[in-house]
């Protein structure tokens, strides 16, 4: 059994002065009446932020699922899986559940488990810490980032950050918390500390952010590497760089070292190397130079490309100039794939239920992300859903079919949630908690309101097409 205290203290230093009073001597100006307005709404918000966490830790509590064998529960409609959110000796949450909160809370489902989690994390874990923010003293925001670096802490840890944290937590910088987790970890788990410190030096690796890609054509890229082959780069890098102002590039110090880097990799591509089989002798793969895919779409009413739509690349979506294009296709040993149109409404139905490469792309390229409300998992990292059961007669077809991630594709196949066709792209999803409506802006939600006459489905166009 699971307790806490949820609080119910007033909230600490939230009066706020009256607007219209003056201090003597100094008049009442619009400007410290729009202050005064401006700290009401402050007021307001804190107040509100508090309500709101409490209420999440009180929801909560009432969707625990038992630990151990029984961390599952079969539902009237599936299989729910109690799901640990936050650190050791937390309560386990409905998985379930928290989807259809995340959903409420217009969050992904990841953000939605996350923004739980830190609310389990403060209030069973970090009671101290979880008290100062119910009365106003510590700031939810700054308390739920805490809970993110106490949750791999084991309990006594935990509770050890809790009490030197709480009395200055409103106070304490990210620094400081950093060096307390450290120190909670090395003093009531010192074999963890070590396993992370080794750990440490699996965790190297070269991040090169093709998601965030705009029509300036730059890329962020980040890297952990082994402090011998970081600076053999650095030396690398600097070397090229200088080369390149010598040789009468006039860019900046920090666009030349960018540039090296670039050549640095494309002297690589260009060696064509062969990986040999060492137990045959035979040439396994060839790593070929620069490729280049181009993805343009066609207007069939109007027939040619839609204004603004030149390019984009296959794995970010982002637009592309043409001048940005021509120069990439100009670089010396890039080759150009050149693939055949793909109709993204076309239907061209299997028989079977395993989907097919062709209707694989022609959905991924349709639907960009997970159709569930509001989240935003790439299609290609996705499960392919039939909306109508394949055993049920649905076709294996483009109308059909719509990437689900796999946790909102069990929810989708447990029956506590359903999902309806609208039209190509436009989806209706019906949870416990209400209607939302899923289509290429956005989510929405269309959950009538107590007291109102919303219809509890949006209206139709009259040029939409049938539903599938």
């Amino acid at each position: 059994m699971f307790s806490m205290d949820l609080g119910t203290a007033p909230l600490f230093g939230l009066s706020a002065p009256v607007a219209d009073e003056a201090v003597e001597g100094v008049p009442v100006t619009r400007s410290r009446e729009l202050l005064a307005g401006i700290r009401d709404d402050q007021t307001a918000i804190t107040e509100h932020e508090i309500s709101k966490i409490r209420r999440i830790a009180e929801w909560a509590a009432e969707h625990v699922v038992a630990d151990g064998a029984e961390a599952s529960t079969i539902t009237e409609r599936g299989l729910d899986t109690g799901l640990p959110v936050a650190g050791p000796g937390a309560p386990l949450i409905s998985d379930f559940a928290v989807m259809e909160l995340s959903a409420l809370l217009g969050r992904s489902l990841d953000s939605g488990r996350a923004y739980v989690g830190q609310v389990v994390e403060l209030a069973y874990r970090l009671p101290r810490t979880w008290a100062r923010v119910l009365e106003g003293r510590v700031p939810v925001w700054k308390a739920l980032r805490f809970a993110d670096t106490t949750r791999t802490l084991p309990a006594d840890a935990a509770g050890f950050v809790d009490r030197q944290l709480a009395p200055i937590a409103h106070g304490v910088s990210w620094a400081q918390i950093d060096r307390l987790v450290e120190e909670a970890m090395v003093r009531y788990d010192p074999a963890a500390a070590e396993e992370k410190r080794t750990a440490a030096q699996e965790a190297r690796h070269v991040d090169i952010d093709l998601d965030r890609v705009g029509f300036d054509g730059t890329a962020e890229v980040s890297a952990t590497l082994d402090i011998a082959d970081a600076l053999d780069l650095e030396a690398a890098v600097a070397r090229r760089a200088k080369l390149l102002g010598q040789l009468g590039c006039e860019d900046s110090l920090d666009v030349r070292r960018s540039v090296a880097l670039g050549e640095i990799a494309r002297q690589d591509l260009a060696l064509d190397l062969q990986v040999v089989d060492p137990d045959t002798g035979e040439i396994t793969r060839t790593v070929p130079g620069r490729r280049v895919e181009l993805i343009v779409h066609l207007n069939d009413a109007i027939g040619h490309t839609a204004d603004g739509a030149v390019g984009r690349f296959a794995n970010t979506r982002t637009p592309i100039s043409p001048e940005q294009v021509k120069e990439w296709m100009g670089t010396p040993g890039t080759s150009v794939l050149v693939r055949p149109v793909i109709d993204l409404n076309g239907h061209q139905p299997v028989d079977s239920y395993e989907i097919p490469d062709r209707i694989r792309r022609q959905v991924e390229l349709a639907d960009h992300h997970c159709t569930y409300p509001c989240c935003t998992r790439p299609a290609e990292r996705c499960d392919l859903d039939h909306n109508a059961p394949h055993t049920q007669g649905g076709p294996t077809c483009r109308c059909n079919l719509n990437p689900k991630c796999r946790g909102h594709h069990r929810y989708k196949t447990s029956g506590l949630a359903t999902c309806r066709t609208l039209s190509p792209g436009t989806y209706l999803w019906t949870l416990p908690s209400g209607l939302y409506l899923v289509d290429p802006t956005g989510t929405y939600d269309l959950t009538p309101r107590p007291g109102t006459t919303q219809p509890s489905e949006p209206p139709t166009d009259p040029a939409d097409p049938p539903d599938e």
